[in-house]
């Protein structure tokens, strides 16, 4: 029964989350789900509302709950369990979060993996983002949460794309939406898949193999970093030409790679001195590690901002390299400082005796660099 995969449904006003949901909603394979929105009055859910469960829980025709958040998601989310431990809900098989149109996502996540006992009864699958291709361009120009809503994306769908009837408008959108978030799937709205699974079903494991799917959880651009073996390729800042987009500077989007075992107190040090300077900045980052300690069984990091999510172990290691690969997402995250502290980090691995406590110590003494 538990964890839970929560889907989470944002995008700026007008993208067309409501006009997705509906169709997700088609799906059978969500009838044991719960759809929890801002307010009832300000979507058009198009099914026939049956029952009036409890204040701000309704049933649809089909079985699934919508849910209106009263005050703060966790409280929404809390009840949930609550209702599926007590047998007032048979069974609840995801959950569906659709955020405001201006809502800034991150704060959506941390309610999800802050929580000791949400972060138990829930797992974060994936975050979808929409992005008007009429409008994207201009939104994205005015509005930073538009931009950060791009950048913390596992998949972005694309709206609107028959109502833009230029192309080369389109591909400038495209292009932009890479550089934001090189390691979300694009997708054409009109393309999406009639079975909701084939869209919402972007977290770490693959449902249907019951296994992890790494290479699709980090993105494809991640893995093409790993490729090459060199964690100094594979940052995706704005060229020159692109700083008149204000917002989009600030964002970058890299990847850490180490070849071979690390310690889990090299790597839980290196965590830690980055949360503690930079946190705030770390808007996403998804990793996986081999461990001195069990080269194995891969440890899988997820984390937002200064929280992480309880680290998970797997059975094996996936097809794929081995190693330790992370992907940061940040908004003004100074890439160099994290690249040398995890260079530096590392690199201490090659000497017989480790000493980590000076870094955890000071890490602005490493090497000499500075933030």
């Amino acid at each position: 029964m538990f964890p839970i995969p929560v889907s989470i449904i944002t995008g700026f006003l007008g993208a067309g989350k409501t006009t997705l949901l509906n169709r997700l909603l088609k799906d059978p394979s969500l009838t044991d789900a719960a759809v929890i929105v801002n307010e009832f009055g300000d979507v058009a859910i198009d099914h026939l509302l049956v029952e009036q469960a409890s204040d701000g829980i309704i049933e649809l025709a089909d079985g699934c709950l919508c849910c209106t958040v009263r005050g703060e998601l966790v409280d929404t989310l809390a009840d949930l369990v609550d209702r599926l431990q007590s047998g007032r809900i048979k069974r609840l098989s995801r959950v569906i979060i659709e955020t405001t149109g201006l809502a800034d996502p991150v704060p959506v996540l941390q309610s999800i993996m802050a929580h000791p006992v949400l972060m138990q009864a829930f797992r974060l699958d994936g975050v979808i983002t929409l992005v008007d291709a009429v409008n994207g361009t201009d939104t994205l120009n005015e509005h930073v949460e538009a931009v950060k809503q791009v950048a913390v994306a596992d998949r972005i769908v694309v709206t609107k794309q028959s109502l833009q009837r230029d192309g080369a408008a389109r591909e400038e959108l495209e292009m932009r939406l890479r550089h934001l978030n090189p390691n979300a799937a694009i997708i054409d709205a009109d393309a999406v898949p009639a079975a909701a699974s084939k869209l919402l079903e972007c977290g770490l494991y693959d449902p249907v193999t019951k296994t992890a799917d790494v290479r699709r959880w980090l993105g494809e651009a991640a893995d093409a970093d790993i490729a090459h073996h060199d964690h100094h390729h594979g940052e995706h800042d704005l060229c020159e030409d692109d700083h008149h987009h204000h917002h989009d500077h600030r964002m970058n989007s890299f990847s850490l790679v180490h070849e071979g075992p690390v310690p889990y107190s090299a790597i839980a040090t290196f965590l830690d001195l980055l949360q503690s300077t930079h946190g705030e900045k770390l808007l996403r980052m998804k990793g996986i590690v081999e461990l001195t300690e069990d080269p194995s069984r891969p440890l899988v990091l997820h984390g937002v901002q200064k929280l992480m999510h309880p680290p998970a172990r797997l059975n094996q290691w996936p097809d794929g390299p081995r190693g330790t690969r992370l992907v940061l997402i940040g908004m003004d995250l100074p890439d160099s400082y994290v690249r040398r502290l995890f260079s530096a980090i590392t690199n201490q691995l090659s000497v017989d005796t480790p000493d980590l406590s000076a870094v955890a110590d000071n890490p602005l003494a490493i090497a000499g660099f500075k933030q």
